[in-house]
C-alpha cells in the first residue's frame, strides 16, 4: 500500500510508460531498417538487365543437375526466353549479391514429357552398334536422345529434355546486373 502511494506521490503513470516504451521500439526498428537497407537501394533485377548469376540446379531429392560453382557465371538478359521461365521470373525483383531458392514446377522448366517424342527405332537403323538402356544417340539432323529400352527388333528412344516433367530446384545468386 506504501508503495502504490509512492507511485501517486511521484506521479508515475504506467500507461504513459508503456506508450513511451512501445514508442521507444518503434524508433529502434525505424533506425534499424534505414541503417541496414543498403541493399534496398541498390539495383534491383527488372526485365531487359543483363545480369550474371551462380546457380545450382537440384531435383527435389537434393540430387545436383547442373551447377556452375566455381565456373563463371551465367550471363543472359531477363524476359528475353534465354532460360526457362520459372529461373527468368525467380531473378526479377533480386538485388546484387542477393541468394534465393526457388522451386519450379515442370510447366515453368522443361515441360512435361511429350510422349510423341519417345520413338520405337528398328534394331537395323544401328547398324549392328551395341546398344545400351542410358546411351545418348543422335539422329541425322542432330537431334539426341537416350535409349530408355532394347529389344531383339526395336530400340526406344525418349528425345525429350532429361528434365521433362521435373520438378527443379535452384539456388541463385545474382552477381551482376546491368541496366
Amino acid at each position: 500500500m506504501a508503495e502504490e502511494a509512492k507511485k501517486k506521490e511521484s506521479g508515475f503513470k504506467p500507461a504513459y510508460a508503456i506508450a513511451m516504451a512501445i514508442a521507444a521500439i518503434a524508433i529502434i526498428g525505424l533506425v534499424y531498417m534505414a541503417t541496414n537497407s543498403g541493399a534496398a537501394s541498390g539495383p534491383v533485377v527488372t526485365i531487359g538487365d543483363n545480369i550474371s548469376v551462380y546457380y545450382t540446379g537440384t531435383y527435389t531429392n537434393g540430387t545436383v543437375f547442373d551447377s556452375n560453382a566455381g565456373k563463371a557465371p551465367l550471363n543472359f538478359t531477363v524476359g528475353s526466353g534465354q532460360l526457362i521461365k520459372g529461373f527468368d521470373d525467380a531473378v526479377v525483383g533480386m538485388k546484387l549479391n542477393e541468394t534465393k531458392t526457388v522451386t519450379i514446377p515442370a510447366n515453368e522448366a522443361y515441360g512435361e514429357a511429350n510422349q510423341s517424342l519417345i520413338v520405337a527405332v528398328p534394331r537395323s537403323d544401328f547398324n549392328n552398334q551395341t546398344v545400351t538402356i542410358g546411351m545418348i544417340v543422335s539422329t541425322s539432323r542432330g537431334a539426341q536422345g537416350r535409349v530408355t529400352a532394347v529389344n531383339a527388333t526395336n530400340v526406344t528412344v525418349d528425345f525429350n529434355s532429361p528434365l521433362a516433367g521435373q520438378t527443379l530446384v535452384f539456388k541463385i545468386t545474382v552477381v551482376s546486373i546491368k541496366k
